[in-house]
């Protein structure tokens, strides 16, 4: 069952009530030149991420990830906020999104301007130490790769949308891996939830919470195809929260929603905060 074709109309309607809760997924930062999992050219078409259990089951597992993360991230780092990031980030600056919570890593809500999104799975911005859990900036961690890695950055190769790019089997095995500077000897890990990993109990507290006081809950660019989104919207809809959902494609969510419209986020979003008159968001 698929939920019921929504309009523009219908979304300013529910939004303009205010205390909206957004939740965001990869298919927003699609316009900004980072692949999703799930769409026409998703990652997902191409392969399985690697799991939290091969990642630290297997010092090859790590290899093998951190190459291909090493290079692939300049997709990331390179991206911009585009129209829909700041379209969230002016509803929220005028009030009318009470939070957003994204299952994205790349930071770009935070790069638009928005104020305290909940990063449910992370960011790929820190790096975090497995034996002694000391956190650190990627970028510091991306300089001693360099040094240990002379000429790799010169590669081309295909990025998915957490910076996982594809990488011939012989430039992994010649790729150096580095441990943590605080303990010596520690396995780093981008501070992010892998696959077969779970998010945060402190986190998903926290998200409740906010879906518990949202108004509405607002999905944007998410397929809900795993449940540590999907759980919120299920929340939402058993509390009689309305949800809507704005995704190319249709939904884990779509049975949950009042309303699904299936268009462009930036577009649409652009569109919902110009008919309520937010003011311009001028960051990034």
């Amino acid at each position: 069952m698929s939920a019921p074709a929504g309009t523009p109309e219908a979304l300013t309607a529910l939004v303009s009530g205010r205390g909206v809760v957004v939740l965001s997924g990869a298919g927003l930062s699609t316009e900004s030149g980072i692949p999703d999992y799930r769409g026409s050219t998703g990652s997902r078409r191409r392969g399985a991420p690697m799991t939290y259990q091969e990642f630290t089951g297997s010092a090859a597992a790590r290899q093998r990830y951190w190459a291909r993360s090493h290079l692939g991230l300049r997709t990331i780092t390179g991206a911009r906020p585009n129209e829909g990031h700041r379209a969230v980030a002016r509803l929220a600056g005028a009030g009318f999104v009470s939070a957003v919570i994204t299952q994205n890593v790349d930071g770009l809500h935070t790069a638009a301007g928005t104020p305290d999104a909940v990063e449910l799975h992370g960011s790929l911005a820190r790096t975090v130490c497995l034996d002694c859990g000391a956190r650190s900036p990627r970028a510091r961690l991306d300089e001693r790769l360099d040094r240990a890695n002379p000429g790799f950055r010169a590669l081309a190769a295909r990025t998915n949308p957490d910076g996982d790019a594809v990488v011939a089997d012989e430039d992994v095995a010649r790729f150096r891996v580095v441990d943590c500077e605080s303990c010596g000897s520690g396995t780093l890990k981008p501070d992010v939830v892998f696959f077969g990993e779970n998010v945060p109990a402190h986190r998903a507290a926290r998200c409740y919470e906010l879906v518990e006081a949202a108004s509405a809950v607002l999905v944007l660019g998410s397929s809900l195809a795993v449940m540590s989104g999907l759980r919120f919207v299920r929340h939402a809809a058993k509390r009689g929260t309305p949800v809507a959902i704005v995704n190319q494609g249709a939904t884990r969510g779509d049975t949950l929603a009042a309303f699904r419209l299936d268009q462009p986020l930036g577009k649409v979003l652009t569109r919902l905060a110009d008919d309520l008159r937010c003011p311009p968001q001028t960051a990034a």
